[in-house]
């Protein structure tokens, strides 16, 4: 059985990483996929691909 994390469990200092990261992490991802557009590299594909999952995770709460 899979456990329910609650939020107010974590530091105050986590809670508030996680707040500067959801703010950023949208304008990140559409520069990315502007650079990967322009410029396609490998690097580049991986980096949109984790910023994306990333972004999911923040505004999905998985994290």
């Amino acid at each position: 059985m899979r456990k329910r994390f609650n939020s107010y469990k974590f530091q105050k200092w986590t809670r508030n990483a996680t707040a500067v990261c959801a703010q950023f992490i949208i304008p990140l991802t559409i520069f990315q996929a502007v650079r990967t557009i322009f410029f396609p590299t490998t690097f580049d594909v991986l980096l949109l691909t984790l910023l994306v999952i990333l972004a999911a995770a923040i505004y999905l709460e998985w994290v």
